[in-house]
């Protein structure tokens, strides 16, 4: 972004499936995390325009989430609830209005985590689980190209978000 020092690493253009994946999507979320970059409680909690609720902390409790779910909860088979949205309805998580920076940050910072660890201790990217909401076994590869493409779309609602709390932009 214009003011803050870019801290991400850029996909290499040549690697093999697994890691390109892996890189794109550890890209897209250190873009998560740049663009809450510098920001307060108060300013993560600002809502973008009406009717909607979103806020960046809102994003960053929903990825969370989303992490829980396809890598613990499917990939891995971990018989856990969400973190935020109990009956699995991931909006739940969008609502941070009592929410805190450290509070969101440290379990989307453990859920990455711990999806990190999952994915690398998969024997490939055929390992399959079982997605209730889809109703299907699902790969590690899907999981992943799944977890890139929500991260590209609320990274893009992040981009709005950033530039309507301080004029901030970039890619």
């Amino acid at each position: 972004m214009t003011d803050l020092q870019d801290p991400r690493i850029g996909p290499r253009a040549t690697a093999d499936e697994r890691e390109m994946l892996r890189t794109f999507l550890d890209y897209h979320r250190a873009t998560l995390a740049w663009k809450c970059a510098g920001l307060g409680d108060d300013d993560l909690r600002r809502r973008s325009m009406p009717p909607s609720t979103l806020t960046l902390l809102g994003l960053v409790r929903h990825m969370a989430e989303v992490e829980r779910a396809w890598f613990r909860r499917v990939i891995a088979g971990e018989d856990i609830p969400l973190v935020w949205s109990p009956d699995g309805d991931f909006q739940v998580a969008y609502d941070a209005s009592h929410s805190t920076r450290s509070e969101a940050f440290a379990a989307w910072e453990a859920e990455v985590a711990r999806s990190r660890e999952i994915e690398q201790a998969a024997a490939s990217l055929d390992v399959t689980g079982y997605s209730k909401s889809w109703q299907e076994d699902v790969s590690l590869r899907m999981v992943m190209l799944h977890m890139i493409h929500e991260y590209a779309r609320h990274n893009g609602h992040a981009d709005f978000l950033r530039e309507g709390i301080d004029g901030v932009t970039g890619a």
